[in-house]
């Protein structure tokens, strides 16, 4: 897909997030996905003509089985991906509803606390993310 910048793959995400139903405290949703076996935020690419922000919101649907209420823009994740560049958006998204069925692209989810999840995941620019979501929802 190519916009004037070269062979730029675009993406879009969601750091997907919900307060535990046990006690209240915030949790992190990460996707395993086995064709990689890797464990990262929900995200995908964008299909032709569809803004960041809706292709996000439908990548975490498909892998998640959760619709998503979206906030806050957080940092584009810029990396080389088989070869070629690949800039992701990514925004804060509270959960609303949904549930979460195995697929061919997303065999499990995780709801972590923070800690557990920044450590689960597999990147550092994930990690990252994590980070700017709780400097998004707790502001200092």
């Amino acid at each position: 897909m190519t916009n004037g910048d070269g062979d730029v793959v675009r993406a879009a995400g969601c750091v997907l997030w919900r307060r535990s139903p046990y006690d209240g405290e915030l949790e992190i949703c990460l996707v395993h996905r086995p064709k990689y076996d890797d464990w990262s935020h929900p995200k995908g690419k964008l299909k032709r003509a569809e803004t960041p922000l809706d292709g996000a919101l439908r990548e975490v649907e498909e892998e998640t089985g959760h619709r998503c209420i979206p906030g806050t823009r957080l940092p584009t994740v810029r990396y080389i991906a088989q070869g070629r560049p690949k800039e992701v958006s990514y925004w804060a998204a509270e959960v609303a509803d949904g549930r979460f069925s195995p697929n061919n692209e997303v065999d499990r989810i995780l709801w972590l606390s923070p800690a557990a999840a920044r450590n689960r995941l597999t990147q550092r620019r994930d990690q990252e993310l994590v980070d700017a979501l709780l400097g998004v929802l707790n502001p200092a």
